[in-house]
Parts: structure tokens; C-alpha cells; sequence
């Protein structure tokens, strides 16, 4: 059984990578056409919301890799870890909805500047959290 969970948190880990090059890909919004920008925002919705199946992925088979395996992490690790996910969690979540306004302001022809703004500083919000939480996972204290 802790084959298959380290197995799926791997599988997990990789899924979240969106989230390491969403601020890269939102970067490009701001070049292309109204037409491109809609299906770039789709794009990176639907990339989203897998980035945030992965993490309750992740969420799920760490805590029985913390649980499962007679670890001693400390509590303080522990702590930490939870609050970056959540953190992660709720950007990735928040992210949504002005990707969903980039969308509905280029089918109708619109300026969608500060939703693509907000969306550039909220990814790489969450590309900081995630690079965190790697090096975290990559070294417990």
C-alpha cells in the first residue's frame, strides 16, 4: 500500500506542475488577439482546475504518507505544510474567475487588462508557494 500512495503523491506532484508555468503562459496574454486570449483563458481553466485535483491528491496521500509510515516529522513541519496547500488551494481557486472574465471580455470584443494583471500576480503568487512547498517536501526540518 505505501508503494501505490507514494506512487499516486508522485503522480500528484507532477499534476501540480501547472502551477509552475502558469505565470510564464499568463505572461503571453497581453500579445496575443482577442480570439487566442479566450481559448489561452479556457486553456489555463482547465489546466486549473486539474492543478487543484491534483493537490487534494496530494492533500490525500501525503497525510497517509505522514500517518502511515511511522515518521517523525515535526509539528511545526506539519503546520507549515498544511497552510501552503491551503494557500495554494484557495489562489488556485481564486485564479478562476478572472480567467473566466478574460474569456467573456474577448468573445465580446473588451479590454480585459486587469483581470489579465490580476492573473499574472496571482500565478506567480502560486509559483512561489509551489516552489516552497517542493523545497519544503525536499527537505523536512
Amino acid at each position: 500500500m505505501l508503494t501505490a500512495m507514494l506512487f499516486l503523491h508522485i503522480v500528484g506532484a507532477v499534476g501540480m506542475g501547472i502551477y509552475a508555468i502558469m505565470p510564464f503562459v499568463a505572461g503571453k496574454f497581453k500579445q496575443l488577439s482577442g480570439s487566442a486570449q479566450e481559448g489561452l483563458a479556457s486553456g489555463l481553466v482547465t489546466a486549473g482546475r486539474f492543478g487543484q485535483y491534483a493537490l487534494v491528491l496530494q492533500l490525500l496521500t501525503g497525510g497517509y504518507l505522514i500517518t502511515g509510515t511511522n515518521s517523525d516529522y515535526s509539528v511545526s513541519w506539519m503546520i507549515t505544510t498544511v497552510v501552503i496547500f491551503i494557500a495554494l488551494g484557495a489562489l488556485s481557486g481564486i485564479v478562476q474567475a478572472p480567467l473566466k472574465r478574460i474569456a467573456a471580455a474577448s468573445v465580446k470584443g473588451e479590454n480585459a487588462s486587469s483581470s489579465i494583471s490580476r492573473v499574472q500576480t496571482l500565478s506567480t503568487i502560486t509559483f512561489v508557494l509551489f516552489m516552497v512547498i517542493i523545497w519544503i517536501m525536499q527537505s523536512p526540518w
